[in-house]
């Protein structure tokens, strides 16, 4: 036999190893971990726990302290947030085009406040389409629609075959009533 190829126990041999020391982790133990991780996370650090934290979380000797004017901004923001989340907070950004805008639903804005905020295309359009619809909801309501006419004069109609139906129903009755009445008279 060769030393060279094959499956022989012999140096350099490639050999597979598949399945052989495959570990499986209990779905247990890891929602454990996951729960313990949850928890903790929040968790004030101790004085000594400080040496625990990874370098890139740790400032450096190059570190530079943040401006003056920043330094109020972020100080607040790290009053109201507890500890700041990773490293966000040794960064600084100087991205003049950067601005961070709430998105507000059309159902916030205050149109009686066009002069102190200009309005987005698509926040004065969903105002406009709102306040459409409560118009027609209202004129609908009144009768004074088309559809609300429309409506009114098939319910006319409909009231009208069926006071038709009931007054022949009523005399279909009453002449019943009437040969039953012949009919006992008779006897």
């Amino acid at each position: 036999m060769s030393k060279r190829g094959g499956r022989g126990g012999g140096r350099g041999g490639k050999k597979s190893h598949k399945g052989r020391n495959r570990q499986f982790n209990n779905p247990e133990e890891m929602e454990r971990q996951l729960k313990e991780e949850r928890d903790n996370w929040r968790e004030p650090k101790k004085d000594g726990e400080e040496e625990d934290q990874p370098a890139a979380a740790r400032p450096q000797v190059g570190d530079l302290p943040p401006s003056d004017s920043d330094s109020e901004e972020t100080s607040s923001d790290e009053e109201d947030s507890g500890k700041p989340k990773g490293v966000s907070h040794l960064i600084e950004i100087q991205n003049p085009n950067r601005v961070v805008s709430k998105s507000k639903k059309a159902t916030q804005v205050d149109v009686n406040q066009s002069g102190t905020q200009a309005l987005t295309r698509r926040e004065r359009e969903q105002i406009e389409k709102e306040q459409a619809k409560q118009r027609y909801l209202k004129l609908h309501q009144e009768g004074k629609t088309t559809e609300a006419q429309g409506d009114l004069a098939r319910l006319a109609l409909i009231r009208k075959q069926r006071e038709e139906a009931a007054k022949k129903r009523d005399s279909e009755r009453k002449a019943k009533e009437a040969e039953a009445a012949a009919k006992s008279k008779k006897k």
